[in-house]
């Protein structure tokens, strides 16, 4: 009888554990879920372009980003009177990269956008050519206001 006893615990002892792994990553997945959430809204702050000549000059950046999925879709630009379609947007496990390109003409420039989402910050780089001139700038965003 004291092994019938013990393999019902050991039953209950498994079907506990397989319920708490369930739980453990539908609140990872919910976790997820909302961080991505999160992003969709409007962001402005720093983005420090480096030149090619070593250069560093401070300017800014306004982004209204919209999330479905992995999928990120919106505008970036220096400002929010001057925005350009973001283009192969895309948010994994809270790496956010897209590109850029600036007057829609891509002969005139194309931004690289790697950065990381946290849920209160987009921090990164982002490399580039502005014409025939090399790039680099770091970027620094909190939602804004």
């Amino acid at each position: 009888m004291a092994s019938v006893g013990s393999s019902r615990n050991k039953s209950r002892g498994i079907l506990v554990i397989e319920i708490m792994k369930t739980l453990i990553c539908l609140l990872l997945l919910t976790g997820l879920t909302l961080s991505a959430g999160e992003l969709t809204g409007k962001w402005s702050g720093k983005f420090d372009i480096t030149t090619a000549d070593g250069e560093t000059k401070p300017d800014t950046a306004f982004m209204n980003l919209k999330v479905d999925g992995a999928t990120v879709t919106g505008t970036a630009g220096p400002n929010e009177d001057q925005q350009w379609a973001i283009r192969k947007g895309k948010l994994e496990a809270g790496k956010l990269t897209f590109e850029v390109v600036p007057e829609g003409d891509e002969d005139k420039g194309l931004l690289v956008f790697d950065l990381v989402f946290d849920g209160e910050t987009i921090r990164g780089t982002v490399t580039g050519r502005d014409g025939d001139n090399k790039m680099s700038a770091k970027v620094d965003l909190k939602r804004a206001s």
